[in-house]
């Protein structure tokens, strides 16, 4: 039961490390992908933990790390998409 859901959980991480790579066109998708990411280990640390029967106050500090980096995003989003009208990298310039 153990191994599937490790492969389950392994399978996430990988298919969220596919459209991070693949989908960088839309900051939206690349944040969404990041998630997905963090999803993914989020169910990877809890599985850990409960196997080795140790207590949650790791997954508590994680979510709030994970939560702060949304917010962050969701703010680079916004900005980005109140300065150049969209959220499109290709008509972003860093310089």
């Amino acid at each position: 039961m153990m191994v599937n859901m490790g492969m389950i959980i392994f399978i996430m991480f990988l298919f969220g490390n596919m459209v991070f790579v693949s989908k960088h066109k839309h900051l939206l998708i690349v944040l969404m992908s990041l998630e997905f990411i963090v999803l993914s280990i989020f169910f990877l640390l809890l599985l850990y933990l409960n196997m080795i029967n140790y207590n949650l106050y790791m997954l508590m500090v994680f979510l709030v790390f994970s939560v702060c980096e949304g917010a962050l995003g969701l703010s680079i989003l916004v900005s980005m998409i109140r300065t150049h009208g969209n959220d499109y990298f290709h008509g972003f310039n860093l310089i």
